[in-house]
């Protein structure tokens, strides 16, 4: 007969090794990022913005998954760093928009060989590296905006 609480059992919960490795992945991008002196959420806000000249503060979060009260300082930071700028929108007083400053599009070549970096230190081949980033990205999708 089977325990009624072995679903209780860490060894059978999803979450923890997701959230283990989670950990683990954003701790081995810290010796490439501190010499950048970024962190792990600012590196990704700069993927963001490396990929545009300008965007809404709100569809930041959307994109990262992140709510106002975490991404605003976030911004702010990366704007003391001179690396993005924040105005308002013209046409929409409420919005703020974020641009990319050339300081912050100078950072692109210094973080362009990170990604190669820590794939290299998460031991997992391509094609399951591959095959997670498409589970897990399907999970993202179901989750939604949320947060």
């Amino acid at each position: 007969m089977a325990d009624p609480y072995d679903c209780l059992r860490l060894e059978n919960q999803l979450c923890f090794p997701l959230y283990v490795c989670a950990k683990e992945v954003v701790r081995r991008y810290k010796p490439f990022l501190d010499p950048l002196d970024l962190t792990y959420t600012q590196y990704i806000t700069m993927m963001v913005m490396w990929g545009r000249d300008r965007i809404s503060v709100k569809d930041i979060g959307a994109l990262l998954h992140l709510d106002s009260g975490t991404l605003t300082p976030l911004l702010h930071k990366l704007e003391e760093k001179g690396y993005v700028e924040r105005s308002r929108d013209p046409y929409d007083e409420r919005s703020v928009i974020i641009g990319i400053t050339s300081e912050g599009e100078a950072l692109k070549e210094k973080a362009k060989d990170i990604p190669a970096a820590v794939g290299f230190c998460l031991n997992i081949s391509a094609e399951d590296a591959q095959v997670l980033y498409g589970i897990l990205t399907r999970m993202m999708v179901s989750f939604g905006s949320s947060d």
